[in-house]
């Protein structure tokens, strides 16, 4: 063979190999479901997940150019997507409340009494499609989610398998999963304005502690496509299991000292107090005229 004819071909083998080891080096060597075994295992177990059916978060809101730069909030959470957050602003406090189907917000009217406004069918669905408690991937198949692997790619310089969930709503989300620890990076989720434009909202998830055997995200950067500087949500304490009346989930009426939760009250005898794997948070808009959307 003609010298020249050689070299080439040896040149060509070379760009050939390089070419596979460099794809090799990004594919992914796992499948969707083995990702998901890691991230479940990785974030404290199945079973210590399904023991959890209520749950409390207290922290506080940073939103940049806001009236107070820390706003305080608590949000209860009861199985399977009972919400109820309450934020802090400005002196005035709002309330969003979902009982699995039906959803309000309170505001304070210019007479100090609470005014009740039913939510759209659009932050009803959003709500409805909340992960409470747990996150996307735990139970997804309980849950009707189907997933796909995307592939990996690099999330705030971290190398992360990229997973497509279709959810049984229909709707597609996503979310990163870091591929050396197996914890959640982000999620993107669809999100709707309050006159029912689609958009979508992302959480960012940082500051994971070793707190009894579960590794748990303690600071959420919650952004929009906007373009802003992202929301910071961060957890300060939680309580599990703690005692939950669904009363607390009803539509609002005049606010009493039952329904009132203090940021400063510890849980139940037995109910530990710690930042929590909140996986998916309600995605909020912590103005305190509107509360979490």
């Amino acid at each position: 063979m003609h010298k020249t004819m050689r070299r080439m071909i040896a040149i060509l083998a070379l760009a050939a190999s390089t070419t596979a080891a460099a794809e090799s080096a990004t594919a992914p060597e796992l499948t969707a479901e083995q990702i998901i075994e890691k991230n479940v295992a990785a974030s404290g177990g199945l079973e210590a997940w399904r023991k959890v059916q209520t749950m409390i978060w207290v922290g506080h809101m940073e939103r940049p150019g806001a009236p107070m730069s820390s706003m305080p909030f608590v949000l209860q959470q009861k199985r399977p997507n009972k919400t109820r957050f309450e934020i802090t602003g400005v002196g005035q406090r709002s309330l969003r409340i979902f009982d699995g189907t039906h959803g309000w917000k309170v505001r304070p009217a210019s007479d100090g009494s609470p005014d009740v406004e039913a939510y759209t069918p659009q932050e009803a669905r959003f709500a409805r499609g909340e992960q409470v408690i747990d996150g996307p991937l735990i139970d997804y198949q309980a849950k009707g989610t189907t997933v796909r692997l995307e592939g990996i790619e690099e999330v705030d310089g971290r190398k992360a398998y990229g997973l497509s969930l279709k959810l049984a709503s229909g709707e597609h989300h996503e979310v990163w999963i870091d591929s050396q620890t197996f914890l959640d990076l982000k999620y993107i989720r669809t999100s709707y304005s309050s006159a029912g434009a689609p958009g979508t909202v992302s959480i960012t998830y940082g500051g994971y502690k070793d707190i009894g055997g579960l590794q748990i995200p303690s600071v959420l950067e919650i952004g929009t496509a906007s373009g802003k500087v992202p929301d910071k949500m961060v957890i300060e304490r939680i309580a599990l299991n703690p005692p939950m009346d669904d009363r607390v989930f009803r539509r609002p009426g005049r606010p009493s000292r039952r329904q009132m939760v203090t940021i400063e009250a510890t849980p139940a005898s037995g109910a530990p107090i710690f930042p929590s794997r909140p996986a998916t948070p309600p995605a909020v808009n912590p103005d305190p005229g509107s509360g979490p959307r």
